[in-house]
C-alpha cells in the first residue's frame, strides 16, 4: 500500500511497539490514530503511581545493541542523558564479577572472560572455546535444544554458567535455562557479546520507562497531525474499518483473543519486581548488582540512576517458587537477602509489582505468530522472528508493521 493509499492508519496499543509504528507513520507523514486503553502510554514497559510514589511496572536493562530503539528516541527528541551507558560489567555483592573490554571484537570479551574475577581458569578457558566454537557456527545451531543442555555439552555448567551464562539467559529470555531456546538464546549473545565492543554496553534508564519514549513518542505523533487516545478501549475492530485503511494491533499477545479470536495460546513467563524505600543514606557500592543464590536475581539503586534516594529495586524474573508467595512474602525476603548482602536496616515501606504475564516463553523451537488479515498487522515483542521478547524487539516489529502499510 503506497503512502498516498495509506490516508489514515489506527494503532490499536501505546506500548513500544505501538508507538514505533505511530512515529514511523508521523515521520513518513502518514495519519495515525493510537488508542491506549490505559492512562499512560508504555504498555508493559511503564510508570505506574503507588501511593504517591512514581514507580515502573518493571526495571529494564538496556544493551548497546539496541540500535532500533535508540535511533527512534533520537527521532522524537530523547536527551541522551536518559539513560546510563556503561560498558559490560556484571557484578555480585560478592564472588564475581566480569567485564568486557573495549577491543575490537571478539577480543574485548575472550579477555574479559580470561580475567574474570571469581571463576576457576579451567572455567574461564573453556568460555573462551565455547565463544569460539558458537562464533564459528554463527551463533546458530541447526537443530534447537535447551540452553541447560547446550551448557552441558560444552563445560558451561559450573561456576561460569551459575554467574554468568543462565542469569544472561533468564535475563534476556526472562525463561528458565532448562526450557529456553539455544537458538534465542544464542541470538542475543551475537548482537552483544559478540557485536562491537559498544553493542554490550548496559544502558540503565534515569528516567520512568513512559518518559524513556513513549511519552516523547505521543508528542512527536502529535506534532506531525496524529493522535494518541489514551483511557480508550477498543473491542472491536470491525469498527475501526470504517474508520482507517489500515490497523495495526500491537497489544500485549494476552489480550489478543479479544481482538483476533484466532489467535493462537501463548505460554508466559512473569517478571515480578519488588520496591524497598530505605533512609536516604541507603545506596548500593554499583547501580546494578546480583544476588546468585536467592531469590532477588539483581537489584538496582534507582538513588543513583533517578535520584530517588535509599531506593532499591529488585528484579526476580521467570517463573518459581515466589509465585506462590504472597507479596508481604516477597518483600520480607528480598528485604532478608539485601540485608545480609549490604548490611541495610528494616525499609520504610515496599511495594511488589507482579507482570504475570510480562513475555512469552521463549521455549525450544518456539513458533512465532505472524496474523495477517485484510488491513490488519500485527506488531509486538512475539512477533519478532528470532530475538527474545525485549523493547528492541518490540520497536522493530513496529517499525515492520508501520513500513509493510506504506509499501
Amino acid at each position: 500500500m503506497g503512502e498516498g493509499v495509506a490516508t489514515r492508519v489506527a494503532v490499536v496499543g501505546a506500548g513500544y511497539a505501538g508507538m514505533a509504528a505511530a512515529v514511523t507513520l508521523a515521520g513518513r507523514g502518514v495519519p495515525v490514530t493510537v488508542f491506549e486503553s490505559g492512562p499512560v502510554p508504555g504498555g508493559r514497559a511503564r510508570r505506574v503511581s503507588v501511593q504517591g510514589n512514581e514507580l515502573d511496572n518493571g526495571q529494564h536493562i538496556l544493551v548497546g545493541a539496541y540500535t532500533t530503539l535508540f535511533s527512534l528516541m533520537r527521532q522524537v527528541g530523547v536527551a541522551g542523558d536518559a539513560l546510563l551507558r556503561i560498558p559490560l560489567e556484571l557484578r555480585y555483592a560478592k564472588e564475581f564479577a566480569f567485564r568486557s573490554l573495549w577491543l575490537p571484537a571478539p577480543f574485548g570479551l575472550l579477555l574479559g572472560l580470561l580475567l574474570a574475577r571469581g571463576i576457576p581458569f579451567p572455567e574461564r578457558m573453556g568460555a573462551v572455546r565455547f565463544m569460539s566454537f558458537l562464533k564459528k557456527r554463527n551463533f546458530r545451531l541447526e537443530k534447537d535444544i535447551p540452553v541447560t543442555q547446550l551448557l552441558e555439552s560444552h563445560g558451561q555448567n559450573g561456576r561460569i554458567g551459575h554467574f554468568l551464562w543462565r542469569p544472561l539467559c533468564v535475563s534476556a529470555l526472562n525463561t528458565p535455562a532448562a526450557m529456553a531456546s539455544a537458538n534465542i538464546f544464542l541470538a542475543a549473545l551475537r548482537d552483544t557479546l559478540n557485536g562491537e565492543p559498544e553493542a554490550s554496553d548496559l544502558l540503565l534508564p534515569r528516567v520512568d520507562l513512559s518518559r524513556l519514549f513513549p511519552e516523547p513518542a505521543a508528542e512527536f505523533v502529535a506534532k506531525h497531525g496524529g493522535e494518541v487516545r489514551l483511557r480508550t478501549t477498543v473491542q472491536n475492530l470491525d469498527e475501526l474499518k470504517k474508520q482507517f485503511s489500515s490497523i495495526i494491533v500491537a497489544v500485549g499477545p494476552h489480550q489478543l483473543k479479544t481482538l483476533l479470536p484466532q489467535a493462537p495460546e501463548h505460554v508466559y513467563q512473569p517478571i515480578y519486581t519488588c520496591y524497598l524505600q530505605y533512609g536516604e543514606g541507603a545506596k548500593l557500592p554499583y547501580p546494578m548488582l546480583g544476588l546468585a543464590d536467592g531469590l532477588v536475581q539483581w537489584v538496582f539503586d534507582r538513588g543513583a540512576l533517578l535520584g530517588e534516594k535509599g531506593r532499591l529495586a529488585c528484579v526476580i524474573s521467570a517463573q518459581g517458587d515466589h509465585q506462590q508467595m504472597s507479596q508481604d512474602e516477597i518483600a520480607d525476603r528480598c528485604h532478608r537477602e539485601l540485608a545480609q548482602a549490604f548490611g541495610l536496616q528494616k525499609p520504610q515501606w515496599t511495594r511488589v509489582i507482579a507482570e504475570k504475564r510480562a513475555t512469552i516463553a521463549c521455549t525450544v523451537d518456539l513458533k512465532r505468530m505472524h496474523f495477517e488479515k485484510t488491513g490488519v498487522i500485527l506488531a509486538g515483542d512475539y512477533t519478532d522472528p528470532e530475538y527474545p521478547p525485549t523493547l528492541e524487539a518490540a520497536v522493530r516489529s513496529g517499525v515492520r508493521a508501520a513500513l509493510e502499510v506504506t509499501q
